[in-house]
């Protein structure tokens, strides 16, 4: 788990939400509400996906291209089951809860490195990325 996880108030622009993840260095950030509380969750794919090749303005609200509801984890989680949680909700990347505080972020790589097995991990790379990015498994090729 990475303990520092990048937030952004619920109410940011899509641009301030790109900007901060460059600066950042990160492919995600969690939407916050007023009280702290994740309001959702938001990626590069999705502002790839929903923003730039809907040619959608920047200054939208990154709340209406993010990901909802939040699938969370919490700290006392074990590993499978935060596997098993991204895998059935086909995410990449899980945001950890102790009780309403966000404290974490557990992420495809945290997986793979946290499990040692070479090949459990790459199981589930395979099966979570699988899930999360189907058409792009699953869609017609050639003419």
């Amino acid at each position: 788990m990475t303990d520092s996880v990048v937030t952004a108030p619920a109410t940011a622009a899509v641009r301030e939400v790109a900007e901060l993840m460059r600066e950042r260095n990160v492919g995600s950030i969690v939407l916050v509400d007023d009280a702290g509380e994740p309001a959702a969750f938001v990626t590069d794919r999705d502002l790839t996906l929903s923003v730039l090749a809907d040619a959608r303005d920047p200054g939208d609200r990154a709340l209406d291209h993010a990901s909802l509801p939040v699938v969370t984890g919490t700290a006392d989680m074990e590993l499978e089951a935060a596997a098993e949680l991204m895998m059935a909700h086909a995410i990449r990347r899980l945001p950890v809860l102790d009780g309403a505080r966000l404290t974490g972020i557990v992420t495809l790589d945290d997986l793979v490195v946290r499990t040692g097995d070479v090949e459990l991990a790459h199981r589930l790379t395979s099966d979570i990325t699988r899930a999360a990015l189907p058409g792009f498994y699953f869609h017609q090729r050639g003419g």
